[in-house]
């Protein structure tokens, strides 16, 4: 469960699924600390409980929300955040105290260069490297696990230094580094041209990383996944390092609802006053399509298609069903 805590963000990404920052302004506006105690109490249950949105660790209320998480009961209670803030080791310690015990962070590029051009943000580089850094020291201390994940969205800029960003991350104490194909919405999509690579030549490259890690440290098995990418596309890749964004919801307003759904919002989906849930299926089956031929395909029931903007430029040719 994705849990949206503002719209504030400290990093202005070139490829952001949130294309206009106002409409967002409003939409998660309507996200109260109340709205977020509701959220937590109804969905006692699920799997984990993700703080995400904008940058989490702008809002000041993000302690209370871990500890509210945490004495509900969620035995996972995580954040999506891109780690600039954590570099202050006081607040890092808060929320792990309070019960956050995974982190996701963002990291874009292996050096300033890369990652500052893609944030657009000149600095938040060596801030986000000082945050991985300070959230592994706290979580050897840590009397409780805490997972330490990167996340990396892949694009025309950093493809080609795809195994160095892996190495350089576990330098650094990374747990899993996983690599993301980019989403084709928001900015990704104003952008598409410029910034998104085939999804053939993010398998080639991922596949460049596997056998660059294998090299530097034989007989350790690398943890680095690749998520996003059709199956059929990764098939050659093994199990272990392949998979998909998980399945999740989040709380949006109705307008957007109402949109994903092609109509009236189910009464069953309305939550906390104002707020609808949407699910990533919903996503998926409003901007993403199959071919005919992948009804064969034994990955059909779990891929979530390819999206409308990617065949509309490089057609169907890369994804055949596997049998």
């Amino acid at each position: 469960m994705h849990i949206n805590t503002g719209a504030i963000c400290n990093n202005n990404c070139l490829f952001c699924m949130e294309a206009d920052r106002e409409a967002r302004r409003e939409r998660i506006g309507a996200v109260t600390r109340e709205s977020i105690r509701t959220l937590l109490r109804i969905n006692q249950g699920a799997e984990e409980i993700c703080f995400t949105s904008g940058e989490p660790t702008t809002n000041p209320d993000l302690v209370t929300y871990a500890q509210w998480a945490r004495e509900l009961g969620y035995g996972r209670v995580s954040l999506m955040t891109n780690g600039r803030l954590l570099s202050h080791a006081p607040l890092t310690a808060r929320l792990i105290q309070a019960g956050v015990n995974r982190f996701y962070i963002s990291v874009h590029g292996h050096e300033p260069q890369l990652h500052d051009g893609l944030t657009r943000t000149p600095g938040s580089f060596s801030q986000t490297v000082r945050g991985i850094d300070v959230v592994k020291a706290l979580a050897r201390r840590s009397p409780r696990p805490v997972d330490l994940h990167t996340s990396t969205v892949i694009n025309k800029r950093n493809l080609p230094h795809m195994a160095s960003i892996y190495l350089f991350l576990r330098e650094h104490g990374v747990d899993q580094a996983v690599f993301n194909a980019m989403q084709a919405n928001g900015r990704a999509d104003t952008h598409f041209d410029r910034l998104f690579p085939r999804y053939s030549g993010i398998v080639s490259e991922f596949q460049r990383l596997l056998d660059t890690a294998q090299r530097t440290a034989p007989g350790v098995r690398p943890m680095a996944f690749l998520v996003d990418v059709p199956p059929c596309v990764t098939e050659g890749i093994d199990d272990f390092h392949r998979g998909f964004v998980e399945s999740h919801s989040h709380f949006g307003t109705v307008d957007e609802a109402s949109h994903l759904l092609g109509g009236d919002v189910p009464p069953d989906r309305f939550a906390a006053p104002g707020l609808v849930e949407i699910t990533r299926a919903d996503i998926d089956r409003a901007r993403r399509s199959w071919h005919p031929r992948c009804a064969s395909c034994r990955h059909r029931a779990a891929c979530e298609g390819v999206w409308d903007n990617y065949v509309a430029r490089f057609g169907w040719d890369e994804f055949l069903p596997v049998p």
